[in-house]
């Protein structure tokens, strides 16, 4: 069964529960479990490299919620053993009561200082905006035994689950209402990338990142080693652990659309995604200094919306169009020589009310620019 065979077969298991309702229901749980699968498959080849370099690596997750204890325990032989794996009440008991307490509970060390680029501050991140949803024990049974053959320690596997994942996030997409709001067209995707041209030492932004299909496909463009490349050579070590955590940047304001954006990116191959919880509109841009700044922008924001008075206060021209907020808002962020690539209403160009006017104005005085 291919890798997508066994994530259809998911779907088609979790539409029959009674707690989904919809794509982004079973997208969103089929995401919890594939990530605690691939933290269990990261956190093993940490140990294990540990012990080649003879150096010591404490797990993030204590042995009794790692996925081969709770998930899918092995017996001697290497199968499962069903004296252990819990199932139907016992399983969702667990779950509820246990696991997911216990990972929300990172959010609180999240809090009090731990390290913003650490695996225990993303977990905390990630879980505190997540429950279960999957009604019948039984159900999430079927699910973590197929997910248990998923290897997140083989490249190829890596590569097209990071495919798969994109589909399910289209799927959501699709689903029209709230789940589009945070799913720009692929294509459309690689042609502003393509058109941008990102290096590996640049740092790249998204104020409005939904699923982060930019900032992923900005990582795909100069996909450090052991990944294929397309800059056309290797990777200094540099360039290397900074494409891992500290090129890509960004905000997004909805739960869902973030716990989506961050699980996205560490699914692809960013280890440390620099994702964060927040309406960008509500810093004030006047505050913005040079470290501030980033090399290139890659956004499609929210258009059609209204912001409240109080919003509008943090930009030199008040306006209650969001993308009009959010151009003032890359116009102050982007660094100077930056470039950037902004989806924007044809609104943008063609509205003469006096917001509208100033806003192209500062465009047009200030920044080179290009329309497509």
């Amino acid at each position: 069964m291919s890798l997508q065979q066994k994530i259809d077969r998911i779907t088609d298991i979790l539409r029959r529960d009674d707690g989904i309702s919809g794509a982004m229901h079973y997208t969103e749980q089929t995401s919890w479990v594939l990530f605690l699968k691939f933290l269990d498959d990261y956190e093993s080849e940490k140990e294990d490299e540990a012990v080649l370099s003879g150096k010591d690596y404490q797990p993030v997750l204590d042995d009794e919620h790692r996925w081969a204890s709770w998930a899918c325990p092995k017996t001697a032989e290497g199968k499962l053993d069903l004296a252990r794996a819990k199932t139907g009440d016992d399983l969702t008991d667990y779950v509820n009561n246990q696991l997911f307490p216990y990972l929300k509970n990172f959010a609180n060390a999240a809090a009090i200082g731990a390290d913003p680029k650490s695996f225990t501050y993303k977990i905390g991140a990630i879980f505190q905006y997540l429950d279960n949803k999957v009604a019948s024990g039984h159900t999430l049974r079927e699910v973590l035994d197929i997910i248990d053959t998923l290897n997140f320690q083989s490249d190829d596997d890596m590569f097209e689950l990071s495919q798969v994942y994109e589909g399910l996030l289209q799927n959501m997409g699709d689903a029209g209402g709230y789940a589009g709001e945070f799913y720009t067209p692929r294509p459309v995707v690689r042609a502003m990338v393509k058109a941008i041209n990102p290096q590996p030492l640049e740092k790249i932004y998204d104020a409005a990142a939904g699923s982060c299909g930019f900032l992923v496909e900005a990582f795909e463009y100069n996909k450090p080693k052991p990944f294929k490349k397309r800059t056309g050579r290797e990777l200094t070590s540099e360039e290397y652990d900074f494409q891992r955590a500290d090129a890509y940047w960004g905000f997004e304001k909805t739960s869902l659309a973030y716990v989506m954006g961050m699980m996205n990116m560490i699914l692809h191959g960013i280890e440390s995604p620099n994702l964060f919880r927040g309406n960008t509109l509500t810093q004030n841009i006047r505050d913005i200094q040079e470290k501030d700044r980033y090399d290139i922008i890659l956004a499609n924001p929210p258009f059609g919306g209204k912001e409240k008075d109080q919003i509008q206060q943090n930009f030199p021209i008040k306006a209650n169009a969001t993308e009009l907020l959010f151009l003032q808002h890359f116009m102050k962020t982007i660094k100077s020589g930056g470039k950037a690539a902004i989806v924007v209403p044809e609104g943008v160009l063609f509205q003469t009310n006096s917001a509208f006017k100033q806003v192209k104005q500062e465009l047009l005085e200030n920044f080179n620019r290009e329309f497509r």
